[in-house]
């Protein structure tokens, strides 16, 4: 295992409180069921250090059959804007790997593939009505065309500031829109 890898925050705790995080705040703190909503794991996770793709895939991993390692890992990627790339944004990215997952098709499924697609689309337009866009470059107001080196920023008081309208806000709408979308993602059960 690489020194890269023993540095990563274990994906099978809890997500703890960044301490250096300023209070976000969010207007669900206090859902009315005692449970944390969706979207306040994934800010949890987010400030935890989580990209914006791992902290909502994570925030599902139980509902889609998988363990919080494997979520992280297959998230990473997808983060930025698909590696800093800044494309389609990573919280967007891991709506559509929680409908694949959930709600995905055989190769041969025609149709099971194209009721998938529907749901990916429905899943990002519900994203694109609140934010203007899904690309994650237009989301932090980046000049077109523009990509990032592929390293990722620090994380630290004043990237959580900056990235509070932008990147924080985004990951907790794709986990509020999926967690409403649940039921209809969820494949039949057979009987």
């Amino acid at each position: 295992m690489s020194d890269t890898h023993a540095q990563l925050p274990d994906p099978e705790a809890s997500p703890r409180p960044l301490s250096d995080a300023p209070d976000l705040g969010h207007p669900s703190d206090t859902p009315s069921d005692d449970r944390a909503s969706k979207a306040d794991e994934a800010r949890r996770r987010f400030l935890d250090g989580a990209n914006c793709a791992q902290a909502v895939l994570c925030s599902f991993a139980d509902a889609c059959g998988l363990d919080q390692r494997t979520a992280c890992h297959l998230a990473t990627g997808f983060g930025a804007g698909f590696g800093r790339l800044r494309e389609v944004c990573g919280a967007v990215s891991a709506m559509t790997m929680v409908a694949g997952l959930l709600h995905g098709a055989d190769a041969g499924d025609k149709a099971a593939k194209d009721d998938c697609y529907a749901c990916v689309q429905r899943l990002a337009d519900e994203f694109r009505s609140q934010t203007g866009s899904i690309i994650c470059r237009e989301l932090l107001g980046l000049p077109p065309g523009q990509s990032d080196a592929p390293i990722s920023e620090a994380r630290t008081p004043d990237y959580y500031r900056r990235r509070h309208h932008t990147c924080c806000e985004k990951v907790m709408l794709a986990a509020a829109i999926l967690e409403r979308e649940l039921p209809n993602l969820s494949p039949p059960t057979a009987h």
